[in-house]
């Protein structure tokens, strides 16, 4: 590191609220300045969307978290809107961004749905280095922000990991480093540099017909065919082995095919 202290703005999808939020914050605050900026209320599942609907009233609050005070930022809109605005109106850019501690993984070919993803790939698109980070718990934590979920040890690997990336630069395209850490982990658990499987993880399913003035209503459930899944991805390190995945994204989504074989396709 220089010895100009590091900016670092902290956002999630699960709201100001969140312990996960603050397990990174406290992390985080080791390692230099935190600015918080997290949307008001829950917004698991966002993506990186900009919804027009959204008041976007930005309110300063006080919290104490572990005896510490912060003056953190909510805002009424989506995890990218508040990395939007901590990059334009919060000073100086920031020197990384995380995105964290997520309830429930994000793995497998869904996660561009997840709004932790959103706001790490938002900040990826100003050339900010960026972290997202989520911890393995059951769907039906995913939205309920359970105290009972222990985010000691997310906490942990989300200081590690930013402290690397705070220290040295990443090789070109390694725009995010998405970060999943199993539900058993310890700060001991191995990590593994993985890749985005392709196979599907959650799968939807119709929890509420559609009936006269309401829509239907799609619930989800988590599963892993381990035969089928690639040993080097992050479902089969996470959800198989039990380890930690590291998996570096990028923001480029242009496919690998050689153009040569596709244009003759196309020709």
């Amino acid at each position: 590191m220089t010895n100009k202290t590091p900016r670092i703005l902290l956002t999630n999808d699960d709201s100001i609220d969140s312990p996960g939020l603050w397990a990174a914050a406290e992390a985080l605050s080791k390692l230099g300045f935190v600015e918080v900026i997290s949307p008001r209320e829950q917004q698991t599942a966002m993506g990186r969307a900009f919804p027009r609907s959204h008041d976007l009233i930005i309110r300063p609050q006080p919290l104490t978290v572990h005896g510490k005070e912060w003056t953190v930022y909510a805002i009424g809109g989506s995890p990218a809107q508040a990395v939007r605005y901590g990059i334009l109106e919060l000073g100086e850019k920031p020197d990384l961004v995380v995105a964290g501690i997520n309830y429930g993984e994000n793995i497998a070919n869904g996660i561009t749905i997840s709004g932790t993803v959103g706001a790490a790939l938002e900040a990826a698109s100003e050339g900010i280095p960026s972290i997202a980070i989520s911890l393995e718990t059951t769907p039906a934590h995913h939205y309920d922000l359970s105290d009972s979920v222990d985010f000691a040890t997310a906490g942990y690997f989300c200081g590690y990991f930013a402290e690397k990336m705070l220290s040295q630069k990443l090789p070109f395209d390694v725009d995010v480093l998405k970060i999943d850490v199993p539900a058993e982990a310890t700060p001991q658990t191995p990590w593994e540099i993985t890749r985005q499987s392709r196979i599907r993880y959650y799968y939807p399913y119709v929890s509420q017909a559609a009936s006269e003035g309401q829509g239907t209503i799609f619930g989800y459930y988590s599963s892993l065919d381990e035969e089928s899944v690639e040993s080097d991805s992050d479902v089969y390190v996470l959800a198989a082995k039990h380890n930690v995945s590291v998996t570096p994204l990028s923001i480029d989504m242009t496919s690998r095919v050689d153009f040569d074989i596709l244009r003759k396709l196309l020709t």
